[in-house]
């Protein structure tokens, strides 16, 4: 039986070229400007528009942003700058307006890069990064949280100058800190809004109510959480749809499952424990992954009737979620980049996607998807 998978997209990516281009579904423009229909899909820009947030707190970016993050930071070894740069330029010309990266993640290294590569380009896109946490010497510790005023302004700084920017559009608190009330961490950013070094709010993994009260303060452009097929709890705390209310984006963070549903991990995948977080991780363990398995395959059985991978499937549930969705999948690899692209060509009708939610609804998880530390850092109750 064909297994269509990220590695098949790979070999069949450039033989397929035009010839799987089709009109796109998720409640938006066409994927590419009138007269580009004809060309080869990898050298196409994307011309469709999402919004983030309301009025003057609002960022318009592609429908897929790019997570930076894993060039550096947490998926194993780190290619070369050249190779990275390239990447990411790539993504610009192919018309994405959104990346992400965080002052944790490196630490430092990965700001570095996105300063590096993007700065050139900062008047063509938006570049969000985040605080939250402490780092002490140049060693980041997760259980330690710090939103408090004077470390907001500090990292906003010091962001700034690695990034190579003179505002950051979109300032994101990495994870709450009950120290510090929501309404005093909005209130810190309003006041660097007023400053001009900071252009819009945004927030990740928090419940409805710190939401709620954030946003009276300041309103708050996008909410950023993991969300996926493998992990939808923000359908069912009231994120999203808290979201909906207040005319709040949303951006899904690891909408692959830090790749799992790209089907290119199995329960005999070795992860490099000196930098890639999944092998800290419950949902990475052999057993975990060989159980949760069955979820890749109803992705690849969903995808093999309509020419898309499982990544491209997983990818395009959540485009047609809402059309103020964004999800920023991350890779080092070009082909694994052209393949995330091109799920803006598929169409599928709302019953087949349908259908699949049910399906992989009804296959239980295996495993958390953080340790115990990082999982009580993601409480949203």
């Amino acid at each position: 039986m064909f297994d269509f998978t990220r590695r098949s997209f790979i070999k069949s990516a450039a033989a397929a070229g035009a010839g799987m281009v089709l009109t796109s579904a998720f409640n938006v423009p066409g994927a590419f400007a009138a007269g580009e229909k004809n060309k080869d899909a990898s050298s196409q820009k994307v011309s469709q528009k999402r919004v983030l947030g309301k009025g003057d707190y609002s960022l318009e970016v592609s429908p897929l942003g790019f997570g930076v993050m894993g060039m550096t930071y947490n998926r194993g070894p780190v290619p070369d700058r050249k190779h990275l740069t390239d990447l990411l330029h790539m993504a610009v010309d192919r018309g994405v307006t959104l990346f992400d990266t965080a002052e944790v993640y490196g630490p430092h290294t990965n700001e570095i890069l996105a300063g590096e590569a993007l700065s050139p380009f900062k008047d063509r896109i938006h570049v969000t990064t985040k605080f939250g946490h402490d780092i002490v010497n140049g060693v980041y510790n997760y259980g330690s949280l710090n939103s408090r005023p004077e470390q907001i302004r500090k990292v906003a700084e010091e962001s700034l100058k690695r990034l190579k920017l003179e505002r950051i559009d979109l300032f994101y608190q990495h994870r709450f800190d009950p120290r510090v009330p929501a309404e005093d961490v909005a209130g810190t950013v309003k006041d660097l809004i007023k400053e001009g070094k900071v252009k819009c709010f945004g927030m990740c993994e928090v419940s409805p109510d710190i939401i709620r009260k954030a946003h009276a303060e300041q309103p708050v452009t996008a909410i950023q959480s993991e969300y996926h097929l493998m992990h939808r709890d923000v359908e069912k705390n009231g994120v999203l749809a808290v979201c909906r209310e207040l005319g709040i984006g949303f951006v899904p963070y690891s909408p692959i499952n830090r790749g799992f549903l790209g089907g290119c991990i199995n329960e005999y995948t070795v992860f490099d424990k000196k930098n890639d977080n999944r092998a800290t991780l419950p949902r990475f363990t052999p057993e975990a992954i060989r159980a949760n398995l069955r979820i890749v395959n109803a992705l690849q059985e969903f995808g093999r009737t309509r020419g898309m991978t499982s990544a491209q499937a997983a990818l395009g549930w959540l485009l047609q979620k809402d059309e103020t969705i964004v999800p920023i999948p991350g890779t080092t690899k070009a082909a694994h980049f052209e393949e995330n692209m091109r799920t803006l060509d598929f169409s599928c009708p709302g019953e087949d996607w349908l259908k699949l939610e049910e399906t992989i609804a009804a296959i239980p998880v295996m495993g958390d998807r953080y340790n115990a530390e990082q999982q009580r850092q993601v409480e949203t109750k």
